[in-house]
């Protein structure tokens, strides 16, 4: 697996763009390392940037990014909405993927370390990067801010974990961690009024507020959102005033969760929420979650396509009301794709087509049983959706989209498997393709040539487990589904069972250079049963079709 860290520094400059360009250049120009986004503030005064790439590589552009930052920055003449503290305010990384949130913190403290001893440069630690649990959270070292700073730094409770103890009038000072993914989000207001924005924030936030008892002391009466951090503010940018959170934990409040209470909350304040904003990027599980809770509420099936449930979040969320959402550019997964990777699905029909028809041997029948088993998968779940909304069968509408959504899942495991089946064959020539000059090279080419043509083998016996398991479905809509639809119930089988037949042709024939494997052996004895049990759901679908036409 890729070892890959995310770093989300936050700038206390959001109106200059010469300033915000020569920090970003100067991440970019870190080998190894992808700039994802840019995002700046007028009104906070401060850009959120995130950047992706190999560990060692993302803490070497992190130093940059604060070196050069603390050179162009003045903190002296910032003002800006955002509490701060420095002019890299902010400096998080985020565990992505092989690597742990304790290898994360460890090179946040490394970091730091650097940081304060070659930039000479007051640093805290933050979150998981801090063993200290009294200066773990954010809040807690930045109270005071940089206005604050001057007398808090020469407190011996409040040295800093790295650099010296002196405040440094032009760069504050700098807060460095590791944390879980954390969403920044903003919900827009129909009010000016700071103060009714706090009161919505102090209602829904995790820690609530402070609230007076008649005998003077003073008790902390929670909110109604765990993992939920909120203050209110102002946008003079926008003219409104939001409720600023940050979402610490997306598995405990999602995004469309803390929406809907901040919704209720308002409107018991006699305040109405108008849109959302989120703040740098998000991950797609967020906006996928929000679509299906905003389907299910009107009632409606939530088994439809990602990028149609990706477009329902963004519309019912509002999150284009301020500046436009563009979800290619703000949601993680979409922009770690590598954009020099073709991709047969993203092709059109006609593309796909032509593709397969030239002279090359990818892709070929592999890929097609696996786009054939997608259009089967996608029949069934297409009369599931039909039958959802069916007048009349209002009170089967959970029903149905559950079996959409099933469909869903296997339209989507198949377009992968499209692709990949393809990427198998290539890895597969590539070692063909490797020298067999001496006696080591000859073994290595074997081992390459023998161990890509078993995945080569393990990816059409996917594609056979995946469209066998979505034939009952097919079945059930013929059965059950809307009449008028049924034929197309019929069609969907005729699919699925070509596309697990050919899909056995493919692992049959790979198989047959593995003379000796055990696990190709058993694919192929799998298999044979796999494609008899999908001729016989073929055949009961079919004589459902033909009964009702």
């Amino acid at each position: 697996m890729t070892r890959l860290l995310e770093c989300v520094p936050n700038f206390s400059e959001g109106r200059d763009p010469r300033v915000i360009q020569q920090i970003t250049d100067r991440i970019a120009a870190v080998e190894g390392v992808r700039l994802l986004n840019v995002d700046p503030g007028k009104a906070t005064n401060r850009t959120v940037v995130t950047f992706v790439g190999e560990p060692d590589a993302v803490a070497e552009a992190a130093f940059q990014a604060i070196k050069i930052a603390g050179e162009l920055i003045d903190m002296r003449q910032h003002h800006g909405e955002h509490p701060r503290m420095g002019a890299t305010d902010v400096c998080p990384l985020v565990p992505i993927s092989g690597i742990t949130m304790a290898e994360a913190a460890e090179y946040a403290r490394k970091l730091g370390e650097r940081v304060g001893r070659e930039l000479n440069l007051p640093v805290y630690l933050y979150e998981a990067a801090q063993p200290n649990p009294e200066r773990k959270n954010l809040a807690v070292i930045r109270a005071g801010e940089y206005e604050g700073m001057a007398r808090k730094i020469l407190q011996p409770e409040w040295k800093p974990d790295f650099g010296p103890a002196a405040f440094d009038a032009q760069r504050g000072a700098t807060v460095i961690g590791a944390r879980d993914f954390l969403v920044a989000y903003n919900v827009n207001l129909n009010t000016t009024s700071t103060r009714r924005a706090y009161a919505v924030a102090f209602d829904v936030r995790e820690a609530g507020r402070t609230v007076k008892q008649p005998d003077g002391s003073e008790l902390q009466q929670p909110g109604t959102l765990k993992a939920v951090k909120a203050i209110g503010w102002y946008i003079a940018e926008y003219g409104v005033a939001q409720v600023s959170m940050n979402l610490t934990d997306i598995a405990v409040t999602p995004v469309h969760v803390a929406f809907d209470e901040v919704c209720r909350a308002a409107a018991e304040r006699g305040v109405r929420v108008t849109g959302s904003e989120l703040v740098g990027l998000v991950p797609l599980q967020c906006l996928l979650d929000a679509g299906r809770h905003f389907l299910a509420k009107q009632q409606r099936s939530v088994g439809v396509s990602e990028a149609e449930l990706v477009k329902i979040a963004v519309r019912s969320l509002g999150l284009d009301e301020l500046t436009p959402f563009h979800p290619e550019e703000r949601v993680i997964e979409y922009l770690l794709r590598d954009p020099s990777a073709t991709r047969l699905v993203a092709m059109t029909v006609a593309q796909f087509a032509a593709e397969t028809a030239a002279e090359s041997a990818a892709p070929g029948g592999g890929s097609v049983s696996a786009a054939v088993g997608a259009f089967g998968a996608a029949l069934g779940t297409m009369v599931a959706n039909l039958s959802s909304h069916k007048r009349g069968w209002d009170h089967r509408w959970q029903e149905f989209s559950d079996h959409a959504e099933q469909g869903q899942r296997a339209v989507q495991e198949l377009l992968f498997l499209v692709d990949e089946d393809t990427r198998a064959f290539d890895r597969v020539m590539a070692g063909f393709g490797m020298p067999r000059g001496t006696d080591e090279e000859k073994a290595a080419r074997r081992l390459a040539i023998d161990t890509a043509t078993l995945e080569a083998t393990r990816i059409p016996f996917r594609v056979m487990e995946t469209v066998l398991g979505v034939m009952p479905l097919i079945k059930l809509m013929a059965e059950q589904g809307q009449p008028s639809s049924v034929s197309d119930a019929g069609v969907g089988a005729l699919c699925a069972r070509a596309a697990v037949m050919g899909a056995y042709l493919n692992v049959q024939i790979n198989a047959a250079s593995l003379k000796g494997n055990a696990e190709a052996a058993e694919l192929v004895a799998k298999g044979a049963g796999m494609a008899a049990r999908a001729q016989q759901l073929e055949d009961e679908t079919l004589a459902v079709v033909r009964g009702k036409m």
